[in-house]
């Protein structure tokens, strides 16, 4: 199977020390989005699958106002960085009860950053809530196992049966054909399928309106976003939210698992 794609961190930082460390990130793991002032950081915050997010709480009372958002993005992982000097101790305390995982050292942790959103990003933690498809779809022999483990770990980005294929080395006419035997649903419907349960997760972000899943997990379109949960499994978008995926589940067995080929 071939590598990821690399996994979004959006930044808050100021300083120009660790606005430095996070350009060195692996680009190939960790695609990094720097802002420095808080509309440029709200607004990267909705253009991109965000996996996790580090606010330099040195960067002055505008860094605070990016933490506060903490509570509206709950899907990501959020992180700090300070300098861990004796008179940070009330700022790591106050990012720390904001709900931050971790507030990390100049300098010290720069190495963890990566680790991190690896270990703790919205892509990671989406594919181990999914890990296990549901019964109903009765993917139960070795191909249609790896085909899910595919579609779960890219969190919902666009991907083909053709992609799918290429990461397991048999060609697409063979996956589609396997992966439909003993009454499971057709291959693309499942691809479909796994894209509406991660726009369900992200649509509990208070921060995002249906407009802004659409735009993270790449559809063409809100109405085009739409148009595929009516399809896929009979609902608007609005009800994606109040969702979970067993509940999701049932309403895409219920008449909308098959597909055309």
């Amino acid at each position: 199977m071939g590598p990821l794609p690399p996994l979004g961190l959006v930044a808050f930082a100021g300083r120009e020390r660790v606005r430095a460390a996070l350009q060195k990130l692996p680009r190939r793991r960790v695609h990094v989005t720097l802002t420095a002032d808080l509309p440029a950081f709200r607004a990267a915050l909705r253009q991109q699958l965000v996996d996790a997010v580090l606010v330099d709480l040195g960067s002055g009372e505008s860094a605070w106002q990016a933490a506060g958002l903490v509570p509206d993005l709950p899907s990501a992982a959020w992180f700090g960085a300070a300098a861990w000097r004796a008179a940070d101790g009330p700022a790591i305390d106050r990012a720390i009860r904001l709900g931050m995982g971790d507030v990390l050292a100049d300098g010290i942790d720069d190495a963890l950053v990566a680790p991190l959103v690896l270990r703790s990003g919205f892509t990671v933690r989406f594919a181990s809530a999914m890990a296990e498809p549901p019964a109903a779809f009765r993917l139960v022999r070795p191909v249609q196992r790896a085909a899910w483990d595919v579609l779960v770990a890219l969190g919902g980005r666009p991907v083909t049966t053709s992609d799918v294929a290429a990461r397991l080395d048999v060609s697409r006419e063979h996956l589609s054909r396997a992966f439909a035997a003993a009454g499971a649903p057709n291959l693309k419907r499942v691809i479909d399928f796994v894209r509406l349960a991660a726009a369900a997760a992200l649509a509990k972000n208070p921060l995002y309106d249906t407009g802004d899943v659409a735009r993270v997990l790449r559809f063409a379109s809100a109405s085009h976003l739409a148009t595929a949960t009516r399809r896929i499994v009979g609902l608007t978008p609005s009800s994606l939210a109040r969702l979970r995926p067993a509940e999701l589940a049932d309403h895409f067995v219920r008449g909308h698992a098959r597909s055309r080929s």
